[in-house]
């Protein structure tokens, strides 16, 4: 018997689990790291950690975006071969017309990321269309559907292999994540996919990440196979290299380890791994053509009671009056509130400033004496200033900052952290680096108290703003001598849990 699948269905039920993920995060996430707050013994992971359990609580209450990247669309379709999709339009179509619905929400817009003509106009498309699709026809009467939503902070740390038959799986990983740095933004889940050809691994490793988070339960009960004792394998030994929550060194990198294999050549071992960040969507439901589906809302009190309030020995800053003489007494490591007038810029700003100074042109707006905050910010609903704006990766704009500090720029923010190119150029300029908590991106928006364009307005999000901001938290993540957090806070965490045992049993 044929089962109808009704297009409206599709769609609807579509964009409502873009909604809900967007705003909450999956139990399961949660609850592990809840248990990694409860466990963490480093000041400075443990607030960061707090920082996104608060953020994420008040997402899930106001119903607005974890992350201010709102990621690109992923969808896993398997389609029951006795299922017919009553639509004149392709299912890539349909699923689209879900994805724009859910995106262009009046009551909780999302941010559009997606970019068409990508090696050259990036052009943006204004409804975060298309999706990735991927399809698999199935025996069976209904087509059940897992929903993605990934930041590029995270996508882009994916690592793949084709290593020999001998190659060690163990030892590329445990080589690949203090390469990946913090971009990803941890504590989260890495997905690995072995065998098959290039693309299917990497789509194995995609796919993976669509798994509960279970590694306490697996390791209370012990590995069953080779393949869950690998998983053991690598959680212990990645957390053992002390990169901890944001990069900051300590206890918890990953809350899991997902794995999934395919048999492949005798001559291959493709291995592809792709790290899921602090704010991990996906959702799945099943049609059986009686309707769409709507996910149910979980209970609030599911979430750990954690409320994060601002450090009472972090240093207020007036950025008004901010001057090179105050910078200079920053270290890495220091807990700062800024309060006053700050300027963003990510990306395509910082290309465009770059272009219009070759060509001797003036600027918009002068960066002497001034801090920028690299963020590209969800649009505001509602009485909001702003929408959730936390901050993107601070190396895509390492090859900028030199340029940048020569226009008088004092400071800058992001996550994660900087290249050595970067860190050289900060340090003789005697400015600062300063990093903010990737995945706590309406909490952070809660700071900003004031927001106006004052530069390149046709960019949308990826426009300068001037934000009016009051206590916004931020740790120096690379002082005026080049002292670098990143480098050095892990290292300590790696020692000290080496020395002192600080996973047994975790």
């Amino acid at each position: 018997m044929t089962t109808l699948i009704r297009e409206t269905d599709l769609i609807e039920s579509v964009a409502d689990a873009l909604q809900y993920i967007s705003y909450f995060h999956p139990r399961d996430y949660i609850r592990a790291l809840g248990d990694a707050y409860d466990a963490e013994q480093s000041p400075a992971a443990k607030d960061a950690i707090a920082q996104i359990l608060t953020n994420s609580r008040m997402c899930a209450e106001g119903h607005r975006p974890i992350c201010q990247d709102t990621g690109i669309v992923t969808v896993f379709v398997k389609w029951g071969q006795q299922c017919l999709l009553d639509s004149a339009r392709s299912l890539q179509e349909v699923v689209d017309e879900g994805v724009r619905r859910a995106y262009l929400h009046p009551e909780n817009k999302l941010r559009a990321s997606i970019l068409a003509d990508p090696a050259f106009t990036r052009r943006n498309t204004r409804d975060n269309t298309p999706s990735v699709l991927h399809v698999e026809m199935v025996p069976g009467d209904k087509v059940h559907i897992d929903v993605a939503a990934k930041g590029g902070g995270s996508e882009n740390k994916s690592k793949f292999k084709m290593m020999n038959p001998s190659d060690s799986i163990v030892d590329w990983v445990l080589e690949m994540l203090p390469q990946m740095g913090a971009g990803w933004c941890p504590p989260g889940m890495l997905g690995i996919g072995i065998g098959g050809t290039a693309e299917k691994a990497m789509l194995l490793a995609k796919e993976s990440l669509m798994g509960q988070i279970d590694m306490a339960q697996l390791k209370a009960r012990g590995p069953k196979n080779d393949i869950e004792a690998l998983r053991i394998e690598l959680f212990d030994k990645v957390n053992a290299l002390g990169i901890g929550a944001q990069g900051l060194g300590g206890l918890s990198t990953i809350l899991d380890v997902k794995i999934a294999d395919w048999p492949t050549h005798a001559a291959s071992k493709p291995v592809a791994m792709i790290p899921n960040c602090a704010a991990t969507r996906h959702a799945h439901f099943t049609l059986d053509g009686s309707g769409p589906v709507f996910l149910e809302p979980p209970k609030l009190d599911e979430w750990p009671d954690v409320n994060w309030t601002p450090d009472k020995a972090a240093i207020r800053v007036d950025l008004d009056t901010l001057t090179p003489d105050v910078v200079a007494t920053w270290k890495h490591g220091d807990r700062l509130l800024l309060n006053g007038r700050m300027l963003t810029g990510r990306d395509a700003a910082h290309k465009r400033i770059a272009d219009m100074v070759a060509a001797g042109e003036e600027l918009p707006v002068s960066f002497r004496g001034r801090v920028i905050y690299y963020v590209g910010p969800v649009d505001p609903v509602g009485e909001e200033v702003v929408g959730p704006a936390g901050p993107t990766t601070a190396t895509r704009m390492d090859k900028f900052t030199r340029l940048m500090l020569d226009q008088g720029l004092l400071a800058m923010v992001g996550k994660a952290e900087r290249g050595p190119a970067a860190t050289a150029a900060i340090a003789d300029a005697k400015s600062a680096y300063l990093m903010a908590v990737g995945g706590a991106a309406y909490l952070v928006a809660r700071a900003i108290k004031g927001s106006k364009v004052v530069g390149f307005a046709d960019l949308g999000m990826e426009a300068i703003y001037e934000f009016e901001v009051a206590d916004f938290p931020v740790t120096v993540a690379v002082d005026a001598d080049g002292q670098n957090v990143h480098q050095l806070a892990p290292l300590v965490w790696r020692e000290k849990i080496a020395r002192e045992g600080l996973l047994a049993g975790v």
